[in-house]
């Protein structure tokens, strides 16, 4: 059986395992708790009262973070013609149809791909590289749109993506534990609007089944659902 090293356990001590914190002391608990010398990142975990098998139970969505996630993130811009210059000046980092074949020939320094509707078809063929990455431009996510310069700005602002997996959980990173804790707690009440906002009409029971916060090394904390 896997055993967890002393600042693992040091940093747990710090928890009532048994105990469901409001945000702000939650938020304070992971702060204090996180041991690496690593600028962590903050994580949520929420478990959902859905059947993910279900088409219509599945959960998933986009929000800006009000603070933004604390990482920087590199955007891929695939179009042509008079939306080139409108990704470049809103600061994609790399933009063009040419970097369809450098995605063939094994080119992946982005984070974030975005496209124009007139090109999916041509972008549909790296399906099978991009996909298992997460990275396939989709309408849903406000990856494919004709607004380039709008999905370039949210995303550079904090704009992260969920979706509920298989056993009915969504994960998403909140911030950093440098962060102060006032801006944790706005952009972890931004993305449990939205989860809330996000619940399908077909879901029956209780919805918001646990609602966790965790630094990248350090252990969970476990949140008041009913504050949400």
């Amino acid at each position: 059986m896997a055993r967890h090293g002393k600042h693992y356990r040091g940093a747990s001590e710090k928890i009532d395992s048994a105990r469901s914190y409001g945000a702000g002391e939650a938020i304070g608990l992971v702060k204090e708790a996180a041991y690496a010398k690593f600028d962590e990142t903050v994580e949520i975990a929420v478990r959902l009262g859905v059947d993910p098998r279900h088409a219509d139970q599945v959960v998933r969505g986009t929000v800006v973070l009000p603070h933004g996630t604390g990482r920087t993130v590199k955007v891929l811009v695939v179009t042509q013609g008079e939306q080139i210059t409108a990704a470049e000046e809103a600061g994609a980092d790399f933009v063009g149809i040419e970097y369809l074949q450098k995605i063939k020939d094994g080119w992946l320094e982005c984070d974030v791909v975005v496209a124009t509707p007139d090109v999916m078809g041509q972008l549909g063929q790296l399906g099978r590289i991009l996909g298992p990455r997460g990275m396939m431009p989709n309408p849903k996510a406000g990856t494919v749109t004709t607004d380039v310069a709008k999905a370039v700005q949210d995303i550079k602002a904090g704009k992260i993506e969920f979706r509920v997996d298989k056993t009915g959980n969504v994960h998403a990173p909140i911030g950093k534990v440098s962060f102060e804790a006032t801006q944790l707690e706005a952009n972890l009440a931004a993305f449990m609007d939205t989860i809330i906002r996000a619940k399908p009409s077909a879901a029956k029971g209780t919805y918001l089944k646990g609602v966790s916060l965790s630094s990248s090394m350090g252990p969970g904390v476990r949140l008041d659902t009913a504050e949400f």
